[in-house]
């Protein structure tokens, strides 16, 4: 199958979700880009590792994000497209989105938060994204966009099951999630919209299409596959032990609740606050001086696989998984729902 996005497409409907802090590397986004779907590259600090990290970080990040996609373009072998994810909230979002415009990728998908002026640095051969919760965020974004003469090439619409921050308050997360994405589709008309949260099975998928959606897009599914950067033990230790580790609703410093695993760092955070060991002032709704944890450092002990100290984001889907696969066996795992 083939689902045009403007004057490019994809063969599978799915996008694999952005997961921040390596997690969505070049490998992850281009093995999924050569099975033909749409990988994402991470744009949340993804130069931790490199050497210069706290006392440069945005030449960093640009210098670490570059090889990612290098990476991705080598791996998906000219299938499939390559997008990037930045989170609104961040500082410097400004210089970030006019370093990405640069970049050999296929646009960019900009969520917590309303991306209200992101067509201002995102040249018109690159696509554009939003991820929104409801068809109101939707119709703000849009009505901005105008000023631009541009309008979404693609929408992300995520559920409160998604892993990561959440677009709801927490009375709203029992939501009737394909009311809503009636809503959304008959407002964006012509626009392909894909939907996230809890979608990373063929039954999922399947419902999801026949609601009419254009694709899905899966973040738990791959966080559990041998290509994501999430340290290989870490990956093994929460599938065997799911009880454990329970999904819930999580307080961020972002200012947002999000989904994740409970474990020691999470229970410990609902106690007492955890000061920040180096504050980057990375985002901007951070409330510094008495943050309830630093996110940076959380989600880099979570990627580098510090089970007791790491924040780790998963969505519901964790339940439907049993073991490691390769992307590959995943999107062969998923064919049956779009063949």
């Amino acid at each position: 199958m083939a689902i045009k996005i403007r004057d490019k497409s994809i063969d599978i409907p799915i996008i694999q979700g952005a997961m921040a802090i390596g997690i969505s590397n070049g490998n992850l986004a281009g093995a999924v880009a050569n099975r033909g779907g749409i990988g994402t590259l991470t744009m949340v600090n993804p130069g931790y590792n490199e050497e210069d990290f706290y006392k440069n970080f945005i030449e960093a990040n640009k210098r670490a994000f570059t090889k990612e996609v290098k990476i991705a373009r080598e791996k998906s072998h000219g299938n499939g497209l390559i997008l990037t994810n930045l989170m609104n909230v961040v500082e410097h979002k400004e210089e970030y989105l006019e370093f990405l415009d640069t970049q050999d990728i296929d646009g960019v998908i900009m969520g917590a938060g309303l991306p209200l002026d992101l067509p201002k640095y995102i040249s018109e051969d690159k696509l554009i994204a939003p991820i929104v919760s409801s068809k109101r965020a939707l119709r703000l974004i849009m009505k901005k966009w105008q000023a631009y003469k541009r309008k979404p090439d693609l929408i992300v619409f995520e559920g409160p099951e998604a892993g990561g921050h959440l677009g709801f308050k927490v009375e709203e997360l029992d939501m009737d999630i394909f009311a809503e994405l009636r809503e959304i589709l008959d407002f964006a008309k012509d626009i392909p919209v894909f939907i996230g949260g809890g979608f990373g099975t063929p039954e999922k998928i399947k419902k999801a299409l026949e609601h009419g959606a254009t694709g899905v897009q899966i973040g738990t599914g791959f966080l559990f596959t041998e290509e994501s950067g999430l340290e290989r033990n870490a990956k093994i230790e929460f599938l065997k032990n799911k009880d454990k580790y329970e999904n819930t609703i999580l307080k961020s410093p972002v200012g947002l609740p999000a989904r994740g695993l409970l474990n020691n760092f999470v229970k410990k955070a609902r106690e007492v606050n955890i000061p920040p060991k180096r504050c980057m002032a990375c985002i901007k709704t951070c409330k510094r001086r008495d943050t309830n944890y630093c996110i940076n450092e959380a989600l880099i002990n979570a990627v580098r696989g510090n089970i007791e100290e790491g924040l780790f984001f998963s969505g519901t889907d964790i339940k439907n998984i049993d073991e490691l696969r390769t992307v590959d066996e995943y999107i062969d795992y998923l064919r049956s729902a779009y063949e």
